[in-house]
């Protein structure tokens, strides 16, 4: 099942992606445990796999694997063959080889009896299971244990360990650096088997065999846990994937966050250097605060000349807010502060590239790293209507997943956003009435341009998370020209 992988930009036409569909795990959080497991509140768990997820699989189904999803698109729809044809367990899975679902590829090298007893004795060590727990989960066929380490749901349906909800984010658990792997370093104890599961993923499953020397995993100094609580504070390596973004084959981004630290960024920039993985890396310090949380939840890039960000941390919107204030007493004291710092190979770290403004860092990409024919411009969450550009952020408005340069999915309910997109000459369409003239054959994929598709996304919003979060790009076409 080698597969050839690499991303070299963000909007390249997408041929392959990892992506996790809502497991039972996530219908179990309680409203006194939801934050501390990442989530703002407790979901309907059907309504979000069947009227909203659904719908994203089917439309990246369409879009990346149209041939076989075509032939096969009458039986799905079937209500006897909807809810199996999703669920990787299931004999009636798609299995798309362009779709990838990490729950199938850990059954895959759990039928692997070396790497089955590690990974279960790694889990069980982790979670503090008991050992008998560990002998009856070894004994537990493969599809079915692939759900329960995700899960934490055992086929009798007793709960043994916690559910990772935020495994839909599969973006965060690894990253594509053109031909490099980039494997996650969570922030939070609540995505730590997460990390776990995707390191065996990738070290094991035959997908990424030719890759196994591109793995990059960003940890702490073998004597790291001989510092004292305070130099551990700062020196702490923490990663996750929404803070990446490979923009060009030259240039990487990364954010520093609430869940990516200083020390990781610092490390990134040296390891992409030393590697020759790309020639210049652009570290974005924003604010570390939840409405925040990743790069990725303010500012996605829609097509070479276009991009959609949160209009607090434009230009107008950052002098906006310092209006009424001495210039010099705002600086480092307004919590909205961003500092944009890009580093180049062989030029000194001391004296970096330095960006006033996020505008001026994506002006810069699109006309000299993407060679855009046309000026840059910007469309703002919440079509920058206050109080609408922060209730919007807030439900990932900024948030897509270019399926191909200028088609993009979002969420229905940034109705401000949407008008922006359209302001912009974009069309604006709901998934399902897509869905329903591709059913029709009334429009093929490859004839889509310029449109915003809108995911259902009154449960999936509570997650704090959108399209672009929750997909990882395996392979993307590169941009010519």
């Amino acid at each position: 099942m080698e597969q050839k992988l690499h991303v070299s930009s963000e909007v390249g036409t997408l041929r392959k992606l990892m992506i996790h569909s809502p497991d039972e795990g996530i219908g179990k959080v309680i409203p006194t445990k939801a934050q501390e497991w990442l989530f703002e509140d407790i979901i309907h768990v059907e309504t979000m796999r069947s009227k909203e997820y659904d719908l994203y699989i089917k439309l990246l189904l369409y879009f990346l694997d149209y041939e076989k999803i075509h032939q096969q698109i009458s039986d799905a729809d079937h209500p006897e063959n909807k809810r199996n044809f999703y669920k990787p367990d299931k004999e009636e899975y798609f299995l798309s080889d362009k779709v990838i679902e990490p729950q199938y590829l850990l059954s895959e090298i759990l039928d692997m009896r070396d790497v089955r007893n590690r990974l279960v004795a790694s889990i069980c060590a982790y979670e503090e299971t008991s050992y008998h727990t560990q002998e009856e989960l070894l004994e537990i066929p493969s599809k079915i244990l692939a759900r329960t380490l995700i899960s934490g749901i055992m086929p009798d349906g007793s709960m043994i360990f916690p559910p990772i909800p935020n495994f839909i984010f599969t973006r965060d658990i690894g990253i594509m650096i053109n031909d490099h792997i980039l494997l996650n370093k969570p922030a939070k104890a609540a995505r730590a088997r997460e990390s776990i599961l995707a390191k065996y993923i990738f070290h094991n499953h035959p997908m990424f065999a030719t890759y196994k020397d591109n793995i990059i995993e960003v940890n702490e100094p073998k004597d790291f846990f001989l510092l004292d609580n305070e130099e551990l504070s700062k020196s702490r390596i923490t990663l996750e994937g929404g803070d990446i973004m490979t923009i060009a084959p030259n240039h990487l981004l990364v954010g520093v966050s609430e869940r990516t630290s200083l020390h990781a960024a610092s490390m990134l920039v040296q390891i992409m250097h030393e590697r020759n993985v790309v020639e210049k890396v652009t570290v974005i310090r924003i604010p570390a605060k939840r409405a925040y949380m990743h790069i990725d939840t303010t500012f996605t890039q829609v097509k070479r000349n276009l991009w959609v960000m949160f209009g607090s941390f434009s230009k107008q919107g950052m002098e906006q807010e310092q209006r009424g204030f001495i210039r010099s007493l705002v600086g480092e004291q307004n919590s909205d502060h961003l500092e944009i710092l890009q580093y180049v190979k062989g030029e000194d770290y001391n004296t970096p590239k330095r960006f006033t403004y996020l505008e001026d860092l994506l002006d810069d990409i699109s006309q000299n790293d993407l060679h855009s024919t046309e000026p840059t411009e910007f469309i703002y969450s919440g079509d920058n209507q206050f109080p609408y550009g922060r209730r919007e952020q807030w439900t990932d408005s900024c948030n897509v997943l270019a399926i191909k340069e200028g088609v993009v999915i979002g969420y229905d309910r940034n109705d401000k956003t949407s008008e922006g997109f359209r302001k912009k000459g974009m069309t604006v369409i709901d998934a399902a009435e897509l869905l329903d003239k591709f059913d029709r054959e009334e429009l093929h994929p490859d004839q889509v341009e310029n449109t915003l598709i809108l995911l259902p996304s009154a449960e999936l919003s509570r997650a704090r998370g959108g399209s672009h979060c929750m997909s990882m790009p395996l392979f993307r076409d590169p941009l010519i020209g």
